[in-house]
Parts: C-alpha cells; sequence; structure tokens
C-alpha cells in the first residue's frame, strides 16, 4: 500500500565516509560496511559512490552479498565477507575472487581444502562471544598463518559505543596478544572504534552505521528522509476510539489523519502511542497502534493538513526515531521496506 518517498543522500554518505576517513593516520585505511543491503539503502547505489568517494575495501556479511558488490564494483576492490567460507559457497567465493573471514576450525580446513590459494583473512574472538577464533584454536594455527599470510586479521569490538567501557581495553589487549607473532594487515575498529583513539584504528577501519547517519557518529551528515503520504482525515467526537484494540481515546473534538505506512514497511509497532511525525516542522504524535500497513496522527492542532507528512527529517534522526521505538537506528534503518519509492540524490 505504502507510496511513501524515502530519499537517500548519496552526497552525505560520501562525506560521513571522508570524515571519518580524515580522523586517522594517512598510513590507515578507512574500509566500507555494507552489509544488508547497505544497512537497507541500496548496495549498489551506495558502493558506487563510496568507490568514486577513495574506498577500496568493502565488507559484507554473506558471499551472495559480495557477489551483487563486485558485479556493481569490478575488480578494482577487495570484498571480505564477515560469515567467512561457508558450506556450498566455494565457488560463488571463487568466482567472485571473494575474500572469507575465516571464523572456525572448520572453516580454515574448507577453505584450504577446497580453494588452496585463494586469498583469506581469519576473524578473531577477542571477547565478544559471536563470530571468529578462540584463543587455544587460533592457536594451532598460528604457524599456518606465519606461512599462508592472511589478507588479514580482523576482531570486533562488543561495547565501542561506550567510550568508557572497560570492554574496550580488554579487547584492545586480547586482539594485540592475539596478532603479534604474525605480519599481515589488522583490523579492530568499526565506526565506535575509531572514536575510541588511534591505538584502536591498526592498519584498517571500517566504519558501518557512520555512513549512513547514525550514533556513535555524533557530527555525521543526514542521509535518509522519509515522507508519508496522507491517505485519509476524519472527526472525532470525545470518547471514539482509534485503531486496533481501540487504545487511543479522543478526550476532546479531534482530527485523525490515516498515512500509508506501517510495519510492514519498517515502521515497527514499538512506536504506536510513543513516536510522532512532522508536518512542515510541527510534531503530531501517533494515535493508537501501527498496523501492517497505516499509521494514524493526532493532527487537531494542525491548521492545514498537508499532502504529505515527514518521520525521518530534519527534525528527527534514525536514532532519535529509535529511541521512541525502544530500540537503534540500525534496526530503523534496515528495516525500511521495499514499498517506498526511493529517490537517490547527489551522486
Amino acid at each position: 500500500m505504502s507510496n511513501g518517498t524515502l530519499t537517500i543522500n548519496l552526497n552525505a554518505i560520501k562525506e560521513n565516509w571522508q570524515t571519518l576517513d580524515s580522523i586517522s593516520k594517512n598510513t590507515v585505511e578507512t574500509a566500507a560496511v555494507v552489509k544488508a543491503n547497505a544497512y537497507g539503502l541500496g548496495a549498489r547505489e551506495v558502493s558506487l559512490e563510496l568507490a568514486k568517494a577513495g574506498a577500496r575495501k568493502f565488507f559484507v556479511a554473506t558471499a551472495e552479498e559480495g557477489s551483487e558488490i563486485r558485479k556493481a564494483l569490478g575488480d578494482s576492490v577487495n570484498i571480505y565477507i564477515f560469515s567467512g567460507h561457508m558450506a556450498g559457497k566455494s565457488s560463488l567465493i571463487e568466482q567472485n575472487y571473494l575474500i572469507p573471514l575465516l571464523n572456525s576450525p572448520e572453516q580454515n580446513i574448507r577453505h584450504h581444502q577446497n580453494l588452496t590459494n585463494h586469498p583469506f583473512g581469519v576473524q578473531l574472538d577477542t571477547g565478544m562471544n559471536r563470530l571468529g577464533f578462540e584463543r587455544s584454536d587460533f592457536s594451532e594455527f598460528l604457524e599456518l598463518y606465519k606461512e599462508k599470510k592472511p589478507e588479514l586479521l580482523m576482531s570486533h569490538l562488543a561495547c565501542a559505543d561506550d567510550i568508557n567501557h572497560l570492554q574496550n581495553e580488554k579487547q584492545l589487549k586480547a586482539f594485540i596478544d592475539m596478532t603479534s607473532e604474525i605480519e599481515c594487515p589488522l583490523s579492530l575498529s568499526a565506526t565506535g572504534g575509531i572514536f575510541l583513539g588511534k591505538q584502536y584504528h591498526f592498519d584498517i577501519c571500517r566504519p558501518g552505521i557512520g555512513l549512513y547517519g547514525g550514533m556513535p557518529f555524533e557530527k555525521a551528515k543526514s542521509v535518509v528522509g522519509l515522507s508519508l503520504p496522507v491517505i485519509q482525515t476524519r472527526a472525532l467526537v470525545p470518547e471514539e476510539t482509534v485503531g486496533y484494540g481501540a487504545t487511543w481515546i479522543a478526550h476532546r473534538p479531534s482530527l485523525i489523519a490515516t498515512l500509508s505506512t506501517g510495519y510492514a514497511d519498517g515502521l515497527i509497532r514499538a512506536m504506536s502511542g510513543r513516536a510522532v511525525v512532522y508536518a512542515n516542522g510541527k510534531p503530531c504524535p501517533i494515535a493508537g497502534r501501527v498496523s501492517m500497513d497505516l499509521i494514524t496522527v493526532d493532527v487537531t492542532h494542525l491548521t492545514d493538513i498537508p499532502e504529505h507528512m515527514e518521520i525521518l527529517c530534519e527534525q528527527q534522526s534514525i536514532d532519535q526515531l529509535a529511541d521512541e521505538a525502544g530500540t537503534i537506528g540500525y534496526e530503523i534503518l534496515t528495516s525500511l521496506g521495499n514499498r517506498y519509492d526511493r529517490r537517490y540524490t547527489g551522486g
């Protein structure tokens, strides 16, 4: 149903990458994380713009995502796969010259049996307990990796968005200890780690959410705007209710606008009765529950009802909207649905 318009500013993405790149030393390379369709914003369009800006290393979650980036960018970039060398993916990895980041002894065996001379990286678990070799497993393959040098040794910080969290220093120390005997490029920091200081930068930084305007990059340029069409308005008398469950009750003569969007389009149900949309800069609270295709908004205080209202705009960032929904900006971005008309600016 939704014919809302999602505007994506490619120039802002490029400028965010350039700003993050400027924070580290000239000897540190800044990559770009474009997994999950570039956080929902279009992997092809975003990757092309970042490549024009100077990015030469791209990180994705799966081999299939890597294949799409290779089609878009050709042979001039390196593409790393966070999930590593999964079963059944050897041909896809080889054909698209992808670099799997091996996460376990099993993946190491699979890679060196199936693609003996193909490049690879290694992901280390320094305390997040999610992906990567644990210290004991990694030590068993140390001699192999000294001989067949990985393209990259990397790990991931669990608490980088909290500059004072003790886990950051623990993981930094663990990463230094685990990589001290191998000479190859190192990477520890995503967006949050870039702001922890140069000791966290090593050879490659790999920002993700910061490219797309999200925290903890406080000075990021806003990247997305979302405009929603008004389908209908209706007048209510006191005691009438709105939406499923009759959770919103009119306590005065009220005017309700119904907008074409819903949780099928990524505006999650947790926004019900909490988030606001904007009409020419004026806040209008969501009235009642978000449904699959529709949201209802209290516009009683407006003099004129516009044809469209905004939910991501100058007045409300992805993180501000996320706060109202009890989630994070990542989820807001990656949930934005396919029914929106997408309009790219800049580039």
